[in-house]
């Protein structure tokens, strides 16, 4: 995995930058309520879409969490007053305190189907009734835009997918929360060209190939034969969904 404090610097212009935050922050918000009043966004990273939030709806208070110290610094600098430094998995708030709780690219990174059990727990733990959790389901797949990257990277080992939609269904059921809808948006900024694909594989962006794994650099030996090295293939295109907490 990589290390979101070395990578806080780089983070939002390796990803999208503003283009993919404002299409995140819109689709995000499409899934919450009108009537919140209260929103946590958990692992909040730069802040970039957290930020985003609370000017699309007036009068809608928003908090950040991220671990990561470089991100939360990052984060607080948008939202000054506003970010804590947790972990998802025991959120340091009180139950039923926000009307809507998101987790963006968070589930994806838990390794550890334990830890995605308790992220959802406690994200559904701090739900007001009435209340929404938003969160994205299989990232890997949303990048497989079936272009000739991805047939090359089709034959490595396969990944794990923490963030399956059944799975996330399944444990957001089990703390009582119902389907809510679902919304998708553009990664903006995030296809892949091979040059950047074999710059990612090298510095462990792949979960099942990392640093020095023998099949790396056979990987970005055939990743740098295809043709037009720096034109970015298409987009990825994110799923996210919502589930309830009855009233």
């Amino acid at each position: 995995m990589l290390d979101y404090d070395e990578e806080a610097e780089r983070y939002d212009a390796l990803r999208g930058g503003e283009p993919r935050a404002a299409a995140a922050a819109e689709a995000v918000m499409s899934l919450v309520p009108r009537r919140a009043r209260r929103l946590l966004d958990v692992a909040c990273g730069t802040g970039i879409v957290t930020r985003r939030f609370p000017a699309s709806r007036p009068g809608l208070r928003v908090t950040g969490v991220d671990l990561s110290t470089s991100m939360t610094l990052r984060a607080a600098a948008r939202l000054p007053g506003a970010v804590v430094r947790a972990d998802s998995r025991r959120l340091p708030f009180r139950d039923a305190s926000f009307d809507a709780v998101v987790s963006v690219w968070l589930l994806h990174l838990l390794t550890d189907p334990a830890d995605v059990r308790a992220v959802v727990a406690e994200c559904a733990r701090v739900l007001r009734p009435g209340g929404v959790y938003v969160t994205t389901v299989h990232k890997g797949l949303s990048h497989n835009v079936g272009s000739d990257i991805d047939a090359v990277l089709a034959e490595r080992p396969p990944s794990p997918v923490p963030d399956d939609p059944a799975t996330v269904a399944a444990c957001a059921a089990g703390h009582g929360l119902v389907p809510a809808g679902q919304a998708r948006f553009r990664g903006h900024g995030q296809g892949r060209s091979p040059r950047r694909t074999v710059d990612d594989l090298r510095r462990g962006w792949f979960v099942t190939l990392p640093p020095g794994h023998p099949l790396v650099e056979g990987f970005a030996a055939r990743l740098s034969a295809l043709p037009d090295q720096d034109r970015p293939r298409p987009d990825p295109v994110f799923t996210l969904r919502a589930f309830r907490r009855p009233e």
